[in-house]
């Protein structure tokens, strides 16, 4: 995945016809029986058999690429977010922190203001880029912090793998605008036709900045691009924690990209190359590219690195600067990309915005008014069910060697549980915004979280940061902490309800919560021990066992073709397929625990089970245009939403045991001895 990207993508969906401020409760108990389709077999499609009357009649809203469940609880999100802001509005003595997050809102919103002064806020940095001279000019740009301009290396500040106590400069191939490599390289009509839209693009962008000759020198932007495409590793081999864990002094960097001026970048960066404990040391990610990106680096003309950097510029800030440069973006990454019509109200982008730069700030005001106390509790309860679940499994397991079981299970004991929001709220005091200057505002946003990281680099890991804000629509498991966190966004309906069917909740929030936990234990988090250390802790003979298993796993989900001639990559998504089929048989298990031997009632004629599965399916409820399915397909780590119910009901046991009209010869059948069963 890009660097640009969020830590764990996740697939925003829209619930067609719901409005922003749709009732919390889904009648009757929890799972919206209007929806299903008892035409379809549940064997044949349980994906379309629990949703099928939605998605005969859901459309896709013109300024979204799909709609569903997970968008219907982003909606209400941003509703939440812009009324908080509109109550700031109405506050006589607002604090500095509270001015700061109207300032910046209204700051957006002043489109007249942007209009009013064109580029002339950017003038100073697009006649810096205009003056680059050298290759060294080149890269002191793309270190730049307040430009934080993406390049063919991409400079972050993580948690070394080796030493979790401790951050370590981390670099990555990186620069490319089309979403994967193989938007450049792969034979394809589809793609053809996204490739022409961003030569289109390059040249309206230089166009915009006032370039002469764009067709030529998009042109020598685009064969730029393409050479780096070539030398970047594909996005499955990214995923393998071993192989993009090469740390290195950093004069050993030089010598392995010699081609590229990393002094300068540095520099420019504010990282010194030495440390507290002598030469400073870098973890290099793709290892076997930089030599051949460093090389692109010192053969590309300058002048063909300042029309790059020029696009890179404007479309990094695109979103701030005047209407044509907003629409001209847009039109790439919004419709050729994505295929929506039109972009986003204003609203809503400048809440979204104010979550990216100040998610804490916003955050403190959304958990005050949006996530009681009672609600942590529940979820503390789920999750520490959930756990008790793995722990049975891991215990129980007939295949495990009592050595990596006793290392499983320790693993597992030091899992840390954070919920809702930060125990300790980020300091923006430092950070300046002005309301007269939007452009100045975000690059002081990009300085002051470079500089918040860049201080800290030889300090201890700070565990107790998150990194998402609190009303952010996701989850996450973070191997070197050995954490899982669930924001306050995802602890709502229709994913989390208080008032819901256990059933429901299990199947819900309960499978996203045994999600984050097994990959704690999935192809890669496995790799980690419980204090966060990247080692082998199996033993050899398990360790082929699980293999071959999550093998077996990949090489069913390469069978799933979402669109005509394009499969899922079985071995991208992975670790996503392993954490989704081991996280809904644990949240499962979780649920048959929490009814304490006793049965559960049948509702609406559906039992428990029944439920559970089917508040799963609907959780995973989702149209999306073929644009952004093909985006997904080729560059994120997760399987469509279809295949994460098909793909993971049919390897599991109970779900045959729940649905036992599901037969041989029906299309997602599995004999038991196809069933991947992981613990």
């Amino acid at each position: 995945m890009s660097h640009r990207a969020w830590i764990r993508a996740t697939l925003l969906l829209l619930l067609a016809g719901a409005p922003a401020h749709a009732g919390p409760h889904v009648p009757p108990w929890g799972v919206n029986l209007s929806y299903i389709d008892k035409s379809v077999k549940p064997g044949d499609d349980f994906y379309a058999f629990a949703n099928g009357g939605w998605l005969k009649t859901a459309e896709i809203p013109a300024d979204r690429s799909s709609s569903g469940s997970w968008l219907e609880l982003g909606l209400r999100n941003d509703e939440r977010l812009k009324s908080i802001i509109a109550e700031l509005h109405g506050a006589k003595e607002p604090d500095a922190e509270a001015r700061k997050l109207r300032d910046l809102y209204d700051a957006f919103m002043d489109t007249t203001q942007i209009e009013a002064s064109g580029l002339e806020p950017a003038r100073r940095d697009l006649d810096r880029i205009a003056a680059v001279k050298t290759l060294e000019d080149v890269a002191r740009a793309f270190g730049n912090p307040a430009w934080r301009l993406d390049g063919p290396f991409w400079m972050f500040i993580g948690v070394d793998d080796k030493n979790p106590d401790a951050y370590i400069v981390q670099l990555a191939q990186s620069g490319i605008g089309l979403p994967d490599r193989d938007y450049y390289l792969k034979e394809d009509r589809a793609l053809d036709s996204a490739r022409e839209a961003y030569r289109t693009y390059l040249r309206q962008m230089l166009s915009l900045a006032g370039v002469k000759d764009v067709a030529a020198r998009a042109d020598a932007v685009y064969a730029l691009e393409r050479d780096i495409a070539t030398a970047s590793w594909p996005a499955a081999d990214r995923r393998e924690a071993e192989k993009i864990y090469n740390p290195m002094p950093f004069s050993a960097l030089a010598k392995l990209a010699p081609g590229y001026p990393w002094s300068a970048h540095f520099e420019s960066a504010g990282i010194p190359t030495r440390s507290p404990k002598g030469e400073r040391r870098v973890v290099v990610m793709e290892k076997s590219a930089f030599p051949k990106l460093a090389q692109i680096c010192k053969a590309t003309p300058v002048a063909t690195w300042r029309d790059y950097l020029t696009v890179q510029y404007l479309g990094a800030f695109a979103d701030v600067l005047p209407k044509r440069i907003d629409d001209a973006d847009f039109a790439m990454h919004g419709t050729a990309l994505q295929g929506r019509a039109r972009q986003l109200d204003r609203a809503t982008r400048a809440a979204r915005l104010v979550d990216r730069r100040m998610g804490e700030a916003l955050g403190k005001l959304y958990v005050q008014a949006y996530f009681p106390a009672d609600s942590k509790a529940k979820v503390q309860t789920l999750v520490q069910n959930l756990i008790r679940a793995c722990r049975e499994d891991l215990e129980t397991s007939k295949w495990m060697a009592s050595a990596t079981r006793q290392k499983a299970l320790e693993k597992l004991d030091k899992f840390t549980v954070k919920v809702g929001y930060p125990d300790r709220w980020r300091d923006y005091s430092n950070l300046q915004i002005d309301r007269s200057d939007l452009l100045a505002s975000i690059r002081n946003a990009n300085a002051f979280d470079w500089d918040r990281k860049r201080r800290r680099l030889d300090d201890k890991v700070d565990r107790s940061e998150w990194l998402i804000s609190p009303p952010t629509v996701n989850a996450y498991y973070e191997s070197t902490a050995n954490e899982i966190v669930f924001p306050a966004g995802i602890l709502q309906p229709p994913f989390f309800d208080p008032e819901a069917d256990d059933a429901v909740n299990y199947g819900g929030i309960g499978c996203t919560i045994g999600h984050e936990i097994s990959h704690g234990f999935d192809d890669q988090g496995s790799k980690y021990d419980g204090d966060g250390v990247l080692r082998m802790w199996w033993t050899e003979a398990d360790r082929k066992g699980f293999e071959e298993r999550t093998a077996a796993l990949a090489n069913q989900y390469n069978e799933y073709e979402p669109l005509p001639g394009l499969h899922v990559n079985g071995q991208l998504t992975l670790g996503e397929n392993i954490a989704d089929v081991a996280g809904v048989h644990l949240a499962r298990k979780a649920y048959a625990l929490s009814l304490h031997g006793m049965e559960a009632p049948v509702l609406d004629g559906y039992t428990g089970a029944q439920r559970f599965y089917l508040a799963y399916a609907q959780y995973w409820r989702a149209k999306m245009t073929d644009g952004f399915l093909r985006q997904r397909v080729m560059s994120n780590p997760h399987s469509p939403a279809s295949y994460r119910v098909n793909g993971v009901v049919r390897n599991d046991d109970e779900w045959y045991a729940a649905f036992s009209d599901v037969k041989a010869g029906d299309r997602y059948y599995l004999p038991p001895e196809r069933r991947i069963r992981l613990w």
